[in-house]
């Protein structure tokens, strides 16, 4: 970067509007070629803008704090939109009393399974404890999975990467997979969707339809209020 330009970029960076416009330019950037992929699950816009994000973080030598001064709006309008995903809720709420016992079922299943399978696979692969307890809450909305991964000895800054990793992976290869499965049935799929990936997850489901994003939003939910719970004590009697 020439002088002019570091000059310019020094005095622009001092903007909380540039980091927030980066963010929305990169999420655009994503969803453009979201849409040229026809959509494709692997092509998600989120992956994406984080790699945008990231290749113009490093090569104009900004560091994380001082984006997020900037971008931490975006953060702020997580509450919001999280609390505006009961609106496809309410629409569906007859289905979902209807589905009431299954619901709980597999909730509770996948809540168990989603981190007794990040942290057996990582126990076989020789990581610390405090990695472990990092990985055990990944499936779970980030703020939440930050107060778990803190309670039981992790750490939070890298339960927060491995949140939105799976996010990205569960939003980009679940549709896949449960087509491999055989698995049409929106609600079914929403519920899938929203325990394994949470919020990328259910923006995904969104995507698809108003049953599978309504179904995605509850799970993601009842989830983080599931792990929150049974977690601490599971993780307590065993390790």
């Amino acid at each position: 970067m020439t002088a002019g330009l570091r000059d310019i970029w020094v005095y622009l960076s001092a903007s909380p509007l540039l980091a927030l416009t980066m963010t929305l330019a990169a999420y655009q950037v994503g969803l453009w070629i979201h849409q040229r992929a026809g959509r494709h699950p692997l092509a998600n816009p989120v992956l994406i803008a984080v790699v945008v994000l990231v290749a113009l973080l490093l090569g104009t030598g900004t560091d994380y704090a001082t984006y997020f001064e900037g971008a931490q709006f975006v953060h702020f309008l997580l509450g919001p939109a999280t609390v505006a995903l009961a609106l496809p809720l309410y629409r569906q709420i007859e289905r979902v009393r209807r589905s009431l016992l299954a619901i709980t079922v597999s909730l509770l299943t996948g809540s168990m399974v989603a981190a007794a399978s990040a942290v057996g696979i990582g126990a076989l692969l020789g990581a610390s404890r405090e990695t472990l307890a990092s990985l055990a809450p990944k499936s779970v909305t980030a703020p939440v999975a930050m107060g778990i991964s803190e309670q039981i000895g992790g750490l939070p800054s890298l339960t927060a990467v491995l949140v939105i990793l799976t996010g990205i992976l569960g939003a980009a290869l679940g549709p896949l997979l449960l087509n491999l499965m055989g698995i049409r049935d929106m609600a079914a799929r929403g519920l899938a969707i929203g325990t394994a990936s949470h919020g990328i997850g259910t923006a995904r489901a969104l995507q698809v339809s108003d049953l599978a994003g309504a179904f995605a939003g509850l799970a993601m939910g009842l989830n983080a209020l599931a792990t929150a719970i049974l977690l601490p004590l599971v993780w307590r009697l065993v390790l």
